[in-house]
This record gives structure tokens, C-alpha cells and sequence, in this order.
């Protein structure tokens, strides 16, 4: 249980694999604005309690394979991280503001997976693998009820 994480209430592994990309792909991440970009990426996810287990940064995307905590959605987090760092490396780096105009530096959408230590299979046959009432559909009581 090393790996589990927990709060008040609850205790959770969950992984997300994020990557998003530059608009246009232009490769802008080198140098000191990639440094700045990492500085920021990992301000905004240690302040809200996500751990970065890997990540990359390439010239034209991010990729990270992050932990974060159950009430943080991935649509949530990538808001908050893409928002953040955008504004603060155009703040920072005024040649990244005429490239990117409308202060869009992040290119619209971003591809999420989600990680785990116990995969599909495992949890479907511990599931079938359990007292079934004579239900069949897919989500069955398995205790059945008193007449």
C-alpha cells in the first residue's frame, strides 16, 4: 500500500497520462522558455496536491504521467496547468506573444488515459466471480433481496 495516497476520507491511486501540444506545433518549448514552462507546470500541480511521477517536454507537447487526487477531474487539472502556464510564459517571453496571438499558446484539446495498478480484466472477473442473483444484465445484485 505504498503507493496509495490518502486524504480524510478517502485513499486513491490514480494515474492520468496527459500530453497536450503547442497551437500551430511550433516548437517553442527550448531553452529557457521550456525551463520556465516545467518551473510553472509543477507550481500549479504541487498547489494542487498532483504529484508529476514522469514527465517530458518535448519542442511542440507535454507529456506527464501524473497522480492526482479523486475530487480533481483530468479536464480540471489540464485547465488549470494549460491557463497558468500560458499566461505566465507569455508574460515572460514577449517574442511568444506575437507568435500567439488571442493569448493562446496551448493548442485546443489534450489526450488523457488513465493508469491503475489493477487492469480491466481483474476487476471484471473478481466481479463475475461473485454471488449473482438470476438478473442478467451487466450490474447484477449479488445478494438477493427477501420476499
Amino acid at each position: 500500500m505504498d503507493e496509495y495516497r490518502t486524504s480524510g476520507h478517502a485513499i486513491w491511486d490514480i494515474k492520468y497520462d496527459l500530453i497536450w501540444v503547442t497551437k500551430y506545433r511550433y516548437k517553442n518549448l527550448r531553452g529557457e522558455v521550456a525551463e520556465r514552462a516545467r518551473d510553472v507546470i509543477r507550481q500549479v500541480c504541487q498547489s494542487r496536491e498532483v504529484t508529476i511521477v514522469r514527465g517530458s517536454m518535448s519542442p511542440d507537447h507535454i507529456h506527464l504521467l501524473v497522480s492526482a487526487p479523486p475530487l480533481l477531474s483530468p479536464a480540471k487539472l489540464v485547465q488549470y496547468v494549460k491557463g497558468k502556464s500560458s499566461r505566465q510564459l507569455q508574460e515572460e517571453f514577449p517574442h511568444l506573444r506575437k507568435k500567439y496571438w488571442g493569448q493562446h499558446f496551448w493548442a485546443r484539446g489534450y489526450f488523457c488515459a488513465t493508469v491503475g495498478v489493477v487492469d480491466e480484466k481483474t476487476i471484471m472477473s473478481y466481479i463475475e466471480n461473485q454471488k449473482w442473483d438470476e438478473d442478467a444484465e451487466s450490474f447484477k445484485i449479488t445478494e438477493p433481496t427477501k420476499p
